[in-house]
């Protein structure tokens, strides 16, 4: 392994390879039950009920793989419309709780230590761009267009 570990410790912060990416629900923000009850509200108005554990477990996936991976566990099939519709859905009940979602503990520190460090560091996310915009930062982020 000539000497070379990928930790922190070996990296300097001049180094144009260093660059942190963080995923945002779950990681940088607690969003995950907002999401998990969001989608529930959604898909009980589509006709699909199931318990809120079974919604939880995915959450993470993007949207259209998200109702289309539980439409199969269920047995349903739905059409391209439908599953935009209960994403639309999703995006309205999600909305209504957005104002709750806050930072976990230590998120806005750690981008401000590395912001002062010097380090690069981008945010990733399948979310949409109006929900990306509803986390209360704290401070003024901008998007690309």
């Amino acid at each position: 392994m000539d000497g070379q570990r990928g930790d922190a410790a070996n990296t300097r912060r001049d180094d144009p390879r260093l660059a942190v990416l963080f995923d945002l629900d779950g990681t940088l923000v607690d969003s995950v039950y907002h999401h998990a009850t969001a989608w529930h509200t959604a898909l009980n108005g589509a006709g699909i009920e199931l318990s809120v554990w079974r919604i939880h477990r995915r959450i993470g996936m993007s949207g259209g793989l998200f109702v289309n991976a539980l439409a199969r566990e269920l047995g349903h099939r739905l059409s391209a419309e439908q599953v935009r519709s209960i994403q639309d859905s999703h995006e309205r009940a999600y909305t209504a709780v957005a104002d709750r979602v806050r930072a976990l503990p230590g998120a806005i520190q750690l981008l401000g230590a590395l912001t002062r460090q010097g380090v690069p560091w981008s945010i990733a996310t399948s979310g949409r761009r109006r929900r990306r915009r509803s986390v209360s930062w704290g401070w003024r982020m901008t998007y690309p267009s």
